[in-house]
């Protein structure tokens, strides 16, 4: 096999996503194998680990498997190369925009919750006498 393949347990490795997870991915089209080995192996590359680290990032912070599809539809059109007329240029550039957004108010969000927990423990610890 090629350096330029990997199989999935690299890729579950590199990625520290289970090989289910990354299997269902598959299942529902986000990330579909580049290759296939002779006895029948999925075979990734490093834009196939790139596409997995985006969806690993969304996950957390909320974003649904259709939402995941969109932007992956929006970058794979934008990085194709492909000529796109600039209406369609700016619109998908609008999708890729309504995402960073999106993210950037759910990191907020995230950080209030952390805060509400962190404040939430040392109320727990101040009621507990000092270890001795």
């Amino acid at each position: 096999m090629s350096g330029e393949h990997m199989q999935i347990g690299e890729v579950a490795a590199r990625t520290e996503l289970s090989l289910r997870t990354i299997r269902h991915y598959e299942e529902t089209g986000l990330v579909i194998p580049s290759a296939r080995s002779q006895g029948g192996f999925r075979l990734y590359t490093e834009a196939d680990v790139a596409r997995l680290m985006v969806i690993r990032r969304m996950k957390p912070l909320g974003f649904s498997l259709d939402e995941m599809r969109a932007l992956l539809e929006a970058t794979d059109r934008l990085d194709s190369g492909a000529e796109l007329p600039p209406e369609q240029r700016e619109a998908l550039l609008e999708r890729v925009r309504g995402f960073e957004h999106a993210a950037r108010q759910r990191v907020r969000d995230l950080r209030t919750q952390l805060a509400r927990a962190e404040e939430f423990a040392a109320t727990l610890a101040e009621r507990l006498p000092p270890a001795s």
